[in-house]
């Protein structure tokens, strides 16, 4: 049983889609500043969504995943389990979400949580194995989870909290893969899979990586603009995660092949959107 949930939860990349579930409740707890039994079943309607869609993108890629190290030891490409029992599990998982998803939230939360579903394994997934800048469109994945859980509340789609509550996570998803490409790009290019570094230097991706890391920081200061911090303290604690995210990730602008600095500007800005994510969470819901 141990080993069958630990391929389960590899098969569901569980790491990434709970961070899905996080950044839908953001949505919805901005909207709304309560937990209540919707919150519940459209966190786990979510959830099963996306770890159904997660499931669905290791059927797509396992030939190219069986290419990679990083991926080799996946549960398809090293036969843990069968591409049909896969496919089984994922088509499960994602009609339980928009089960969930139809009961908890409404018709505009379930549309866009079948959206990002396409998006994902329709358009992203075959994308990257075409364009190195498919992440850029690839970045909706990561925009649209928010929407979900803020519609789901019965909020305005033009919101402007909500547009830059996307647009935050937007500009996050760019600067995180290509942090991941400096270190992973010898597998991808095994793979045969288009990459940024065919057209630039790492040093200069490092580079171009810097910038898009401090615009994901300038981003953040634009949400207590939009109304959605309510305290003082919680404005100047987004200040100072900005000014330490800057600082931090200066390292970058020196590229080194031991990858440590990389490595630490992924854990940093990863950290810093979830530490965001939290303060104005807390703000709305108790201070």
């Amino acid at each position: 049983m141990k080993e069958k949930l630990k391929i389960l939860a590899e098969l569901t990349k569980i790491r990434i889609t709970f961070f899905v579930m996080v950044t839908t409740g953001f949505g919805y707890i901005a909207a709304t500043d309560i937990f209540d039994f919707n919150f519940v079943l459209i966190l786990f309607g979510v959830l099963l969504l996306a770890c159904g869609s997660a499931a669905l993108n290791h059927y797509q890629e396992r030939f190219t995943d069986a290419l990679m190290s990083r991926t080799k030891n996946r549960p398809l490409p090293s036969g843990k389990i069968s591409p049909a029992k896969a496919l089984e599990i994922s088509v499960l998982l994602i009609l339980s979400g928009i089960v969930l998803l139809s009961v908890g939230g409404n018709f505009i939360s379930t549309l866009f949580g079948i959206l990002n579903l396409i998006w994902y394994n329709g358009i992203y997934t075959p994308l990257k194995r075409k364009s190195s800048l498919a992440i850029i469109p690839g970045s909706l994945v990561g925009a649209i989870p928010p929407i979900i859980g803020w519609t789901a509340a019965g909020g305005d789609l033009l919101n402007p909290q909500i547009l830059m509550i996307a647009f935050f996570f937007f500009i996050w998803q760019i600067p995180h893969f290509w942090l991941l490409l400096l270190v992973l790009d010898e597998d991808y290019k095994r793979a045969g899979m288009p990459t940024l570094t065919s057209i630039f230097s790492k040093d200069q991706l490092s580079r171009i990586t810097f910038i898009w890391i401090i615009s994901t920081a300038i981003s953040s200061l634009f949400l207590p603009m939009v109304a959605l911090v309510q305290t003082e303290i919680v404005k100047y604690l987004i200040v100072f995660s900005v000014i330490l995210l800057t600082v931090n990730s200066l390292k970058l602008l020196k590229y080194s092949e031991e990858y440590s600095s990389v490595r630490f500007a992924f854990r940093n800005i990863n950290f810093f959107v979830l530490f965001v994510v939290s303060i104005i969470s807390i703000d709305k819901l108790i201070l």
